[in-house]
């Protein structure tokens, strides 16, 4: 199964946009951006997303990205895929 992150429009403000441009480059992610996940209290807080369901948050962007990675790979484990993850 491919993970699907989902992102924020109104949560771009703090640096996701770019984080989505970066996963969108792999093909082995289906990366989806809404107008409103829905989570406006963490929209405005933090920087995050939604990975196969789970909400993913970190202070910064660029440790978004690295959560999300961990995430992918966690969820890899529990189902034995062989993604190519960098």
């Amino acid at each position: 199964m491919i993970p699907i992150i989902e992102f924020c429009a109104s949560n771009m403000h703090h640096g996701t946009d770019a984080v989505m441009k970066k996963l969108e480059s792999n093909p082995e992610y289906d990366v989806i951006e809404y107008g409103c996940l829905g989570n406006c209290g963490e929209c405005y807080l933090f920087p995050f997303a939604i990975v196969n369901g789970e909400i993913v948050a970190a202070p910064t962007a660029d440790e978004l990205y690295e959560a999300i990675i961990a995430n992918i790979k966690e969820y890899q484990k529990q189902f034995d895929f062989d993604l190519d993850i960098d």
